[in-house]
Formats: C-alpha cells, structure tokens, sequence
C-alpha cells in the first residue's frame, strides 16, 4: 500500500513540475503563472528608527551663547542606556574656556571694586574741601561786616569801599555754596556710575560662576539615557561638541508611546498621507508584529548625507505599548496607500515592455507562446493590475520564451 502511494504520489508530482515549468515544447524551460482575481494593496516600505514620542531633553548650560562661549566638548557621558535617577550626574562639559572667561571677569571685578573706593575717597575729600570754602567764606563776610560798622565815622570813601568789600564776600559765598550743590551732584552721580560698574561686574562674575556649576550636567527627571543625534546623524559622544544654539545631548524618553521616524523618497511621497495605516516589523524581534498609523508628513524635503536624492520625513505612531520596544530600533515599515478588491493581477516579473508604451505578456497557446498586449492599472512592488487584455486562469510566462511568436497581439 505504502509502495502505491508512493508511486502515485510521483506520478503527480512529475505532472505538476510538467504544468508549471514546461510549456508545449519539452526542450524548452518555461516559468508558467495563471492570471488571477485578488485584491491589491498597494503599498510603500521603508526603514525607520524607533524613537518615544514624548521625551525630556537633557540639556547643556542655556547660558554659553550669552557667555559667548559657542561650543564645547563632552568630556565624559554615561553609558546609552543608563536608567538615571533626578538629579544624577549625566555628563561633564570642557570648562576650560569658561574658566578663561571667569579669571577675566574676576580681574574686571577686582578693577571695578577698586575704582569704586577710589571714587568713595575722592569725593568725601572733594566734599570735605567745599564745605572748608564755605565755612571760611562766612568767617570772611562776618569780618567785612565788623570792618563796616567799625568804619562808621572813618570818611566816607572808607566807609563805601568796606560796603564794597562786605558785598563782595558774600558774593563769594552765595557762589561757592551753588557750586557746592553742584559739585555734590556731579560726583553722586559719579558715584551712581562706579556703583553701577561694579554692580554688573559682580553679576558677571556671579552669572559665570554659576555656568560653570551648569557645565556638570544632571537628569532633569528620573529614566533611560539616549543619547541626542548630532547635525550629520550620529549620536552624540564623549569627545562631542555641544553648540550653544544645540545645546542638547541626551534625552530621557517615555517607553509607553512609541514613534517609527522613517523617509520617503519624493517619489512615493505623494502616495503618503496621514491616517493610513501601516504594518511594522523589528529586526530585533522578527517574530514581533506591530501595527501604526502615519501622523505626520513633512511638506519639506531634506537631503540625507552622502546622498543626492530628497526624501521627506514620515512619522508612525505605533499602536502598540510593548515593554521590549527601545529607542533607535530599526523598523520596517509598510505603508498602505491604497487597495482595489477583486482585480486581475499578474506579477510584475511577466509584464513586458517594447517601443515607450505597449505593454505585453507571452501567453501560452497550443502551439506555444504568443504575444499578448494588455493594458495596465495600479501595481505594487508584486503585482500589478491587468485591465484589458487577459482573463483570469489564462496562463503566462514569467520568463522570456524561445518559441514565441514576433508579432505582438492587440487588446480586442
């Protein structure tokens, strides 16, 4: 019985290969494949990048471009991937040009304060001085009074030059103390300025001293470190610079809500729009099966580095919560642009082309192979739709047939 089966089992199988791999001539090889009634998805894949969709930047000191310092190194960084409580050390930044700038500003600050005694003494003296003048100048109009009375009976020439000489003091006096207001007021008001100076030499110097205690760099909250990417796409390291208008170098990403960060290039993104749904796969975890859908597409295209084509950004929500999913996963990602149900599909691999725009397939007759021209619909990277031209069951070749004839013939 076992010997039967066997046998019957041969028999079918040898039948089979000379359906499917044999045409009319039993010299000839020929791949078959039969036309068939399918639905067609038609969609774009890609690879992308896992990312979380919220996140919290760890972040170099905020203060480098006002202390004009542009950028700087790290100097050391935990380990990718270190869970981090709040307040733990992340990073170390060079604070070298820093420390340059702050022995500067210390030297500013020593010049400043010195400048304010200086100005404290002078005027104290200076006010002292004046207020000498007046004191003096009063003695000196009491006296010329006295000289007067005392010239009462003296002639009257004498009498009217005392007159002269009471008037002329307290003249003096009157004046001296109207340049004292102002003397006072020009140096309150060198005052207000020296006190200003040092004032804002002290905040500079407070300010830097303070960017320096920023240049050790902590978590902001408690989670994963995943370092930042750079300007070319890597991610960032010890002996990285950190630039004062990117003053980012790592995040602490929230695992629960995922994102696949993928491009498109320009010519399947006009088939992109957000809604459609999309199939996701990990290399880490082939077995893993994941759905999203496109949340956003960029209306700006960027061009990748070491590349001349432009390809615009796509990013997937991924619908899943799963506790294995990590940051910078690679994802494959197919993109469903569109369907039609129940079309008559062939494989790309059997349609021909000759001259710009007749499209043909060799279709299997009697005799052999002839030319068939058909008329073509949507595709996608397997299939593609025939509208005219072939009937479902029809069988074609997949290859190219030495017995075929030359002729192509034209859609009925």
């Amino acid at each position: 019985m076992s010997k039967k089966i066997i046998i019957g089992s041969s028999v079918f199988l040898v039948l089979i290969i000379s359906i499917f791999f044999f045409s009319g001539n039993n010299s000839e090889q020929v791949l078959l494949t039969k036309a068939r009634i399918d639905n067609l998805n038609i969609n774009v894949s890609t690879t992308g990048e896992l990312e979380a969709k919220n996140f919290v930047e760890i972040q170099g000191p905020l203060g480098m471009r006002q202390a004009q310092i542009w950028e700087t190194k790290i100097n050391s960084l935990v380990p990718e991937g270190t869970v981090v409580e709040k307040g733990q050390q992340v990073a170390r930044l060079d604070a070298s040009s820093l420390g340059d700038k702050l022995e500067q500003k210390g030297t500013d600050l020593t010049k400043a304060e010195s400048q304010w005694e200086q100005t404290q003494l002078d005027t104290a003296l200076q006010l002292s001085l004046e207020r000498d003048k007046i004191i003096n100048l009063e003695f000196t109009v009491q006296e010329k009074k006295l000289a007067l009375e005392q010239s009462a009976f003296e002639p009257p020439a004498t009498i009217k030059q005392a007159e002269i000489e009471v008037i002329k003091a307290e003249r003096d006096l009157r004046q001296t103390k109207q340049n004292y207001l102002v003397k006072q007021k020009q140096l309150s008001a060198k005052m207000r300025e020296v006190n200003a100076n040092l004032s804002q030499a002290k905040s500079k110097v407070k300010f830097l001293e303070d960017l320096f205690q920023e240049f050790t760099i902590v978590a902001p909250e408690s989670g994963m470190v995943i370092y930042a990417k750079d300007w070319d796409g890597k991610k960032k390291k010890e002996g990285s610079n950190i630039r004062a208008w990117d003053p980012v170098v790592a995040t602490l990403p929230d695992l629960s809500v995922m994102i696949s960060k993928t491009y498109v290039n320009e010519v399947d993104i006009r088939k992109i729009k957000k809604g459609q749904t999309v199939s996701i796969g990990l290399d880490a975890f082939p077995d893993k099966n994941l759905t999203g859908e496109v949340t956003k597409v960029a209306n700006v295209g960027e061009q990748k580095p070491n590349s001349d084509a432009k390809v615009f950004e796509v990013v997937i929500l991924v619908n899943q919560s799963d506790s294995t999913l990590r940051p910078s996963m690679t994802t494959s990602n197919i993109i469903q642009t569109g369907s039609k149900e129940n079309v008559l599909l062939i494989p790309i691999e059997a349609l021909h082309t000759e001259g710009d725009s007749i499209n043909f397939v060799y279709k299997k007759t009697v005799g052999g192979f002839e030319k068939q021209e058909v008329k073509t619909g949507l595709m996608n990277d397997q299939d593609i739709e025939i509208l005219t031209g072939l009937s479902e069951g029809e069988e074609i070749s997949l290859t190219t047939p030495e017995s075929s004839s030359s002729n192509i013939a034209s859609v009925e």
